[in-house]
């Protein structure tokens, strides 16, 4: 359902459970130290194409952003904080190696503070997430779920807050009771 145009329709993403987010980014304190920062933002496609090529690993989707000339930085969505964890810990990951060179850095005393590194993590449950899309591409939390009409989750943001799954019932048993 995922289009890489606009749309003249309003929907919302098609996330159920919770939801996963990952901000992280980096801030470039020294322009002129460009050898210190350059590899930096570089890393990041870098760990983004090896997630592209391993669905498994469990990102689901990611804008890239800026926030000034100075702050870069990337909204992940993820299926479960327990993938974005074995990704951060697997030993045969690109982002084991940025942070096996960032720890020896900084053990030999060579961070200077040049650019600066941060990452927020948030588990949002069920019924504390809503979203609207109006004439838009799939975008952030849609482009990660998929998208699906305004209509199916509620028209205001409140019906939207409060929609629950239906749930399968559960399979009858044999017995008869």
């Amino acid at each position: 359902m995922s289009r890489r145009f606009a749309v003249a329709e309003r929907t919302t993403a098609a996330a159920e459970g919770d939801v996963v987010v990952l901000l992280i980014g980096m801030r470039i304190n020294r322009f002129w130290a460009v050898h210190h920062w350059l590899p930096v933002l570089l890393s990041m496609p870098r760990m983004l194409r090896e997630l592209g090529r391993r669905p498994e690993r469990g990102l689901l989707g990611h804008v890239l952003l800026t926030a000034s000339p100075r702050t870069y930085y990337v909204v992940q969505y993820w299926e479960s904080k327990e993938k974005l964890y074995a990704y951060a810990h697997a030993p045969d990951t690109f982002h084991h190696t940025a942070w096996a060179f960032i720890n020896r850095k900084e053990r030999s005393g060579k961070v200077r503070g040049h650019v600066g590194l941060w990452h927020e993590t948030y588990v949002v449950p069920q019924g504390s997430y809503e979203s609207i899309y109006a004439d838009m591409p799939a975008f952030g939390l849609a482009a990660a779920h998929g998208r699906t009409p305004l209509e199916r989750r509620g028209r205001r943001a409140k019906d939207r807050f409060a929609y629950r799954p239906e749930k399968a019932a559960p399979p009858a048993r044999a017995d008869g009771a």
